[in-house]
């Protein structure tokens, strides 16, 4: 079940609403940019700080050994992406959605954390709620007035996703004479959540374009983690082909700000992972001192086939090894960034997520 589960199991995120109107009239009467003040996060594991049930992975050693120095929920060492995107937005990271009656209420004023593990828009092989279920809760959130609407409107909402949906159509079917379709359905539900996001009022949206799936080391293990798979990488190109094109059909059809605003243009952001990565993977390829280093080779693996990064067992004994220098690999484990990858993926996102501001 390790092994079934680590397959291709993404973590990223989403996040939400619709006024996408952060401005207010000023005392002089004109108007005067309000600065996101919450993130509403929705995706997989490459957002999710904590939902997953505390049998996933990342509620085990060692995960979460640079950041919090135990496990925390985060499919990484450390921080991940909803991390350094509420820094980046000068907030605290969102509580995660399950944690919401056990935490101090004052702490849910940063926003909420809805990713889970292992999903995507559709059902994958997780049992995690997929990305609808998702905006579900968020919406029962804004129903029962966690939420204000003002609180809304000068919020940002994270979607990541990172490929469970493409993991499980492999699993599933495998039959590649339907991807293109498979892929076509799966940017048309996306599109229909941020559209649904957007009617619940959240100012800016920030969706994930898809990684390079098939330099991800649970693709590239065959060639021990040398070279990227081209049929993999064709998905992401597919998928975020289809992504930018119908994004741009949405920002043409849907008012999604007022014709006056001058943000309406970011009004909805790509966060283009693919670009991230392959110039983050370039630059530790690279860098000076680490020239035998190969930065797809994951820091945390099985020891043999069948496990996986976490995996103990039923002696106490690891079944997994980790890399002498987790502060300098790219890749934790076969498919999530380490906290120094997404700190380098986070550096050549900044200037997409200057326009959230």
């Amino acid at each position: 079940m390790e092994k079934q589960r680590d397959l291709l199991f993404f973590c990223l995120v989403l996040s939400c609403s619709s006024s996408f109107l952060p401005w207010v009239s000023s005392s002089e009467g004109g108007l005067e940019k309000v600065s996101p003040q919450r993130l509403f996060v929705f995706g997989d594991s490459y957002a999710d700080t904590g939902n997953t049930e505390k049998s996933s992975g990342g509620w085990h050693p060692p995960y979460g050994s640079t950041f919090p120095g135990e496990p925390s929920g985060r499919f990484s060492d450390g921080l991940v992406l909803t991390d350094y995107v509420a820094s980046f937005l000068g907030i605290e990271s969102p509580q995660p959605y399950t944690w919401r009656n056990d935490v101090n209420k004052t702490l849910l004023q940063h926003g909420m954390n809805f990713a889970f593990g292992g999903t995507g828009v559709f059902d994958t092989m997780a049992r995690e709620p997929n990305m609808t279920t998702q905006i579900d809760y968020f919406q029962s959130s804004v129903e029962q007035n966690v939420y204000t609407k003002q609180d809304l409107s000068s919020s940002v909402a994270l979607v990541s996703l990172a490929g469970n949906d493409y993991a499980a159509f492999t699993m599933k079917n495998g039959n590649q004479e339907e991807l293109p379709s498979f892929i076509t359905s799966v940017i048309d539900q996306l599109v229909y959540n941020l559209k649904r996001i957007k009617g619940l009022g959240v100012g800016k949206i920030a969706v994930t374009a898809l990684e390079p799936l098939g330099c991800l080391p649970q693709i590239t293990a065959v060639s021990s983690f040398k070279n990227c798979s081209s049929n993999w990488n064709s998905i992401t190109r597919l998928h975020n082909h289809q992504l930018r094109r119908s994004l741009q059909e949405l920002k043409k059809n849907e008012s999604m700000m007022g014709p006056s605003s001058p943000s309406s243009s970011s009004a909805l952001v790509i966060l283009d992972l693919h670009s991230a990565f392959v110039s983050a993977l370039n630059v530790l390829r690279h860098q000076s001192g680490n020239l035998s280093e190969n930065p797809l080779k994951p820091c945390c693996v099985g020891v043999t086939e069948g496990y996986s990064c976490g995996n103990i067992g039923d002696k106490g004994v690891k079944n997994y090894a980790l890399c002498n220098h987790p502060e300098t690999s790219f890749f934790w484990d076969n498919i999530h960034p380490s906290q120094n990858g997404w700190h380098a993926v986070y550096s050549f996102l900044h200037s997409s997520l200057h326009r959230l501001l």
